[in-house]
């Protein structure tokens, strides 16, 4: 399995730049930039990022976004990014960015604009890795720093761009309050990928997919009590993005026991995995998938299965996706005769 797992050409869809930032990295900037409470040495972040819930997490993660002031530190970013998922056999990967938080500590619009494209154009040369972006916006700023995200994303828009999202803390925000930025946005050609579900209720999946038109919803967890909302995910064909170490890490779920993964793929929703914040929650793709495959026992072919709903699910060009499927397709072929393997998709069990 860990060899299969290695070679699987993946495709990760909820992942964000600065929750990728290795503790080396965050250590680095904090000691260019000190008095944010930030440790200066990477053991010290390590034990910087052990979480309390999910309000400690978002105070963690504001305090490390304060420290990247210039586009240098974003174009860092964005390399070391690259350079960590070709390490794992991501192939590609849609990368979320909250342009305000940036450019209220400096940065000239354009040049987040600048560093992101040239970022972007780096990784794809060296690692062969395509990276594509989710710009959110923050809810608990409120519906006026969405629409002027939405701003920032139209007079700028890097290459790469194909949606917009909503992050940050649910409870305060109830997704129908941002109906109107991403009615917007859409307007403007931007794909729908709100977060909810994370920390509050169904009905926010819900309202994620019927206000905000989501076509994916980052977590989307807590549908699983719900069988209307299921199969208004499934009848809609609206992608869940899974990430189970995230979930236990910000204690969103109490334990993985309780985590509602087997039930939403026993529904027969579309789920990819993601790692979130890989370098806070000390994950990445590979291990996401190798924790579904141990914990809840998923076939080979169940893996499989997960790694082309990935490629399905992208927003990315249908050339590269071609590419994609071919690989997975080739790999399922290699492994014929496998037990757990079988060569028809969706056969396996989850």
């Amino acid at each position: 399995m860990d060899a299969l797992l290695s070679a699987l050409p993946k495709v990760d869809l909820h992942l964000h730049l600065l929750g990728a930032a290795e503790p080396e990295a965050v250590a680095r900037l904090a000691a260019r930039r000190r008095g944010h409470g930030v440790p200066t040495d990477a053991d010290g972040v390590r034990r910087y990022f052990a979480f309390t819930g999910f309000a400690h997490f978002i105070e963690v993660y504001t305090s490390v976004n304060s420290l990247v002031t210039s586009a240098a530190d974003v174009e860092d970013l964005v390399r070391g990014l690259g350079r960590r998922l070709a390490e794992h056999a991501v192939r590609y990967a849609e990368v979320t960015v909250t342009p305000l938080s940036h450019l209220r500590r400096g940065l000239r619009p354009e040049e987040l604009a600048e560093a992101l494209t040239l970022g972007r154009t780096l990784v794809a040369e060296r690692h062969g890795v395509t990276l594509n972006w989710i710009f959110d916006a923050s809810g608990d700023e409120g519906p006026e720093e969405a629409s002027a995200t939405v701003d920032w994303i139209v007079r700028h828009r890097p290459e790469g761009t194909v949606g917009f999202g909503l992050g940050g803390p649910e409870a305060v925000a109830p997704r129908a309050l941002f109906r109107d930025a991403f009615a917007r946005a859409r307007d403007h050609g931007l794909h729908s990928v709100p977060h909810a579900g994370e920390t509050t209720t169904a009905q926010e999946v819900r309202s994620a997919v019927l206000d905000l038109g989501a076509e994916r919803v980052g977590h989307g967890i807590r549908a699983a009590g719900d069988p209307a909302l299921l199969e208004l995910l499934v009848e809609r064909n609206v992608t869940l993005e899974v990430c189970p170490t995230s979930n236990l890490r910000t204690g969103a779920v109490s334990s993985l026991d309780v985590h509602p993964l087997p039930d939403l793929l026993g529904a027969g929703v579309p789920v990819v995995l993601g790692s979130d914040d890989p370098a806070m929650f000390g994950t990445d793709l590979e291990g996401e998938y190798r924790l579904c495959a141990r914990r809840w026992g998923l076939s080979l072919s169940r893996i499989l299965d997960l790694a082309e709903a990935g490629v399905r699910a992208a927003f990315c060009g249908e050339e590269l996706r071609a590419r994609m499927l071919d690989d997975v397709a080739r790999l399922r072929d290699s492994l014929e005769g496998t037990p757990g393997v079988s060569r028809r998709p969706g056969a396996g069990r989850w």
